[in-house]
């Protein structure tokens, strides 16, 4: 099968035109990432009705709350401290996704907010449109810890065993009483 996947690929690099069939696999590959991060056109359209004064005008308080986007005490590398990976990626997204967002962002950082505030903000709109996503990520990530501690209590097993059955074989039982 392989001979076959390296004489498609020779053939298409010398032909001009592009293998549609690599374009179709970016494209539903790009859209399978869209649907686990939340970027559904919904969601698309709620972040073109955000504007400069959303954002200007929004009620930050600086307390310290377990809200949307954990804080933590490091704020030399920007996003990546304030965001988890699932909330990252999916900024990225929405980013190249959405030029109005990309905008916006450009307009209001640094001159007008953090780059940690923009985020917050942002999460906290968009809210009722992503927290679904992020939940199921979360969920996602629980069950693969969980089959990572399965994996690793029973590779244990064959040795349990094997010493239990070891044990058993030298196991002289006592002569009954006579």
């Amino acid at each position: 099968m392989d001979w076959l996947r390296r004489g498609l690929s020779r053939g298409s690099r010398n032909s001009k035109t592009p293998n549609i069939q690599t374009q179709s696999n970016s494209e539903v590959q790009q859209h399978l990432e869209e649907s686990i991060y939340g970027i559904t056109e919904e969601l698309i359209n709620h972040i073109k009705t955000f504007t400069l004064d959303t954002f200007k005008n929004f009620p930050l308080q600086d307390e310290v709350e377990g809200s949307y986007g954990e804080d933590t005490q490091s704020s030399s590398t920007k996003v990546r401290n304030e965001l988890s990976q699932w909330q990252e990626k999916h900024a990225i997204l929405v980013l190249s996704r959405v030029k109005e967002m990309s905008q916006l962002r450009y307009v209001l950082c640094p001159r007008h907010l953090k780059e940690s505030q923009f985020w917050k903000i942002y999460f906290k709109l968009a809210r009722s449109h992503v927290l679904e996503y992020e939940l199921r990520d979360i969920q996602r990530e629980k069950l693969k810890q969980m089959a990572v501690e399965d994996e690793k209590s029973s590779d244990n097993n064959p040795y349990e065993v094997e010493m239990a059955e070891a044990n058993h074989e030298n196991f002289i039982e006592p002569l009954p009483p006579s």
